[in-house]
């Protein structure tokens, strides 16, 4: 049996997109809790769409799987737990949207793969100038655009090692290339990281990194973590990617190190305000390959498994009154 809290008070509304035997799975693991579906499959491979949740529902939903309207929220009165569909939840846990006793937790590792094979194409377009190329072949221009550089004994540092640092690690190594990884728990050893260090040693990797990947949470303390000092420690050759939050990154700084030539190139797939305001300097950065935070979502079909896996397994947490997992901090 469930853990009392009573069942007859609690409701979980799901508005994940499932099929039938995938709504079995989330009826075992509520045990007797009230759940109701509101997804729709038409949406399944969108999880970017806003949860629609009837008026009714919201008053009474006690959990909600999926992500609603910001906006909404004050409508969630006996809302315990909020599970999102997304890695990042900056939009629940800031001031004012949610209380404080509201968990949130989050789809976190079900896009490291996605994200790391998307950082890691985008470290093969910068090193053999396939940016300058496309320029090119849309310019009807033939022109040899010059030499190139390999992954084969390369230094990658990896700024934040959670799932998508530590798939994209694996492929960099793959590749030939040596991993060094920077987190906040450096005697933590991670899958794919060949030596670990803490960020008060950032300053010191960054001139000895051919590429620096980064792929970290929203935190205060990583806002513009490579800020135009930082930047300037970096060797002409280096290749920036962040594929993490992107207010990691001072954008500003990063473009102007680009149109000086100061850096090989860049591949962001996020940005400190998005979308990207269409006169800021990057979109002219030849060395710049530009995405519109497409890395995650549901635009590798195995990720949407991987959210339903990880909010399935929270939902038998919730009932049973266990630890949730990736629970975001505020």
């Amino acid at each position: 049996m469930s853990a009392q809290h009573g069942n007859d008070e609690r409701l979980i509304v799901n508005c994940i997109p499932v099929d039938e035997a995938d709504r079995r799975r989330f009826v075992e693991a509520a045990d007797g809790v009230d759940i109701r579906f509101c997804g729709s499959l038409e949406h399944y491979g969108d999880m970017k769409v806003k949860a629609q949740i009837p008026e009714d529902l919201r008053a009474r939903a006690t959990a909600v799987l999926g992500n609603f309207d910001p906006v909404l929220a004050p409508q969630f009165a006996k809302l315990e737990w909020l599970q999102t569909w997304s890695a990042g939840v900056d939009a629940y846990i800031a001031p004012g949207v949610l209380p404080e006793g509201v968990r949130i937790t989050s789809a976190t590792g079900a896009y490291g793969q996605s994200v790391g094979e998307h950082m890691i194409a985008m470290m093969w377009a910068l090193m053999k100038n396939f940016t300058l190329y496309a320029r090119d072949q849309a310019a009807h221009r033939w022109k040899d655009e010059g030499t190139v550089l390999t992954p084969a004994g390369a230094t990658a540092l990896v700024v934040g090692t959670g799932d998508i640092g530590s798939h994209f690690a694996a492929l960099a190594k793959g590749a030939g290339m040596r991993t060094v990884g920077v987190r906040r728990s450096a005697s933590k050893p991670v899958d794919g990281i060949d030596e670990m260090h803490g960020f008060d040693e950032l300053d010191a990797l960054l001139p000895q990194a051919d590429v620096v990947a980064l792929s970290l949470p929203r935190a205060a303390d990583t806002h513009h973590l490579l800020d135009a000092r930082r930047l300037a420690l970096l060797k002409a050759s280096a290749i920036v990617i962040n594929g993490g939050r992107g207010d990691a990154v001072d954008d500003d700084a990063l473009a102007d190190v680009l149109a000086h030539g100061a850096i090989r190139g860049a591949g962001l797939d996020v940005f400190e305000t998005e979308p990207l305001p269409e006169d800021h300097p990057l979109w002219c950065q030849p060395r710049c390959l530009i995405t519109p935070h497409v890395a995650g979502g549901s635009h590798l079909a195995s990720n949407d498994a991987r959210i339903i896996d990880i909010a399935v397994a929270n939902v038998s947490r919730y009932v049973h009154g266990e630890p949730l997992r990736d629970q975001a901090h505020r």
